[in-house]
């Protein structure tokens, strides 16, 4: 027979309610796993430890300015560095479709903390003393600071992750550019024949593509390290210490080696969330160079046999359930999914930008959410595509010779020395008798055997700086 739980009866300013007797949330988060039961998507671990830098800073803080009992502000502390350790996960069960304020994310945390602070000190959950979740652990706060500041402390700390993963993926491709820095290849544009490349000098563009995403995503740390905290409502500070914004901010960048500091303008930084926008625009980036990476990688690839067949990627898995034999792109063709699901987070980002009618943006949740996700998901994805595709991809170089030795491009030289247009004119008459331009210019010229050779010569059309 299945155990029945066990409930307290907990109250706020509405009245009483039913609470787990296990859970160390209170009544209002109660209320807010009723209310908003739309998805299962719950606020991203990021955003809970973000949280319990600001509660413990705050707390620490009010004790200084005498605000809060300091045995008080140690206990809320404690418990802010049992949050930290990922101890109490569990309490935060609010869905992130739910006020734009995200005011039940805050007084989750301030109820979790209340109760279990008020377990240490000796009385039981639902009591609200000694330690009370709005008068203390909110003490000088408003979820409408509280969120845009841990929305930026929790983007800002895990953006090194992303920066990292990026780094890995451009040694990678580095490592693999000096591999083949002599390797022949065909250049393509318009997916018709080009002239002749190093398989290392399309490998350097790939490089450069994350090396300057890297750059990109790293200019947004600045804007993320101003912190709205000591705004409380609007910007005006009402209800706080006139240093605890700074203060706060100081804690916080001391404990995590993070140069935090208060935003200039309170009010920009609770009404705006432009951070988070120009952000996503930078992530959005990384989602379509990865994208157009992994498309050439798949494209170059392609067969083996019966395209292009130049690249030959890692085999992961089979690719058929009928087809034996057969090797599918699986990380690129990932890639390209989960790319495609950041380009939509980034939309998804770019109108909640747009919600902040007057004084507070009413769609933190969602941007907390999207922005954190998205820098996890593209954290994975480029160590993966390091590990998993680029460390061990090798190049045909004898698929490679042989896409060059029927190529037409090889006649650009020629143009030089002929013009353009009898260039192109013999071109043309290896194309339509399907021979190569080698053996049409031995026919149709007075080049000598050796003259041909060195014209023709793809070492001779490539920059080798």
């Amino acid at each position: 027979m299945e155990k029945k739980q066990k409930n307290r009866i907990e109250s706020d300013s509405m009245g009483e309610v039913s609470v787990p007797e296990w859970a160390y949330w209170g009544a209002q988060t109660q209320r807010a796993i009723h209310n908003f039961q739309f998805s299962d998507k719950r606020i991203p671990e990021p955003m809970i430890r973000a949280l319990a830098y600001i509660k413990k800073h705050a707390a620490y803080c009010n004790a200084r300015f005498g605000l809060v009992d300091d045995k008080l502000a140690k206990t809320i502390a404690r418990v802010c560095d049992e949050i930290l350790a990922g101890n109490w996960d569990r309490h935060f069960p609010i869905d992130v479709f739910q006020t734009g304020s995200g005011t039940s994310w805050n007084m989750n945390i301030n109820e979790v903390i209340a109760n279990r602070g008020n377990e240490i000190l000796g009385s039981p959950k639902g009591t609200r003393n000694p330690i009370h979740p709005n008068d203390h652990v909110n003490r000088g706060q408003s979820s409408n600071d509280v969120i845009p500041t841990a929305v930026h402390i929790a983007n800002r700390i895990e953006l090194p992750r992303l920066h990292d993963a990026l780094e890995e993926l451009a040694k990678m491709f580095s490592v693999k550019e000096k591999e083949y820095t002599s390797c022949m290849k065909l250049g393509r544009t318009h997916l018709q024949d080009a002239v002749p490349m190093t398989f290392g000098q399309e490998l350097s563009a790939f490089r450069t593509q994350i090396e300057k995403v890297d750059i990109h995503i790293q200019s947004c740390y600045s804007r993320l390290e101003e912190l709205a905290i000591g705004g409380t409502a609007v910007g005006t500070g009402i209800n706080t210490h006139p240093q605890f914004r700074y203060e706060v901010a100081k804690g916080i960048a001391n404990e995590t080696d993070i140069p935090f500091r208060s935003a200039d303008n309170l009010f920009e930084v609770i009404a705006m969330r432009d951070a988070q926008v120009a952000l996503m625009g930078a992530l959005n980036t990384l989602a379509g160079t990865l994208m157009k990476i992994v498309n050439d990688l798949r494209l170059l690839a392609s067969g083996p046999r019966a395209a292009l067949g130049e690249v030959i990627l890692p085999s992961l898995q089979p690719g058929s359930s009928i087809m034996p034999g057969k090797v599918n792109p699986v990380i690129p063709e990932a890639i390209i999914q989960a790319a495609a699901y950041v380009h939509g987070k980034v939309l998804s980002v770019t109108i909640a930008g747009q919600q902040g009618p007057l004084q507070l943006n009413m769609m933190h949740p969602l941007i907390a959410y999207e922005t954190l996700t998205s820098i996890d998901l593209l954290t994975r994805v480029c160590h993966s595509l390091a590990k998993n595709c680029v460390k061990d991809l090798k190049a045909d170089e004898q698929r490679m010779k042989y896409w060059i030795d029927w190529s037409l491009a090889l006649v650009t030289p020629l143009a030089l020395k002929i013009g353009y247009d009898k260039a192109a004119q013999l071109a043309y008459s290896a194309y339509k008798q399907k021979k190569h331009i080698k053996e049409i210019l031995k026919k149709e010229t007075n080049f000598t055997d050796r003259e041909i050779e060195d014209i023709l010569n793809p070492e001779h059309m490539i920059d080798k700086k």
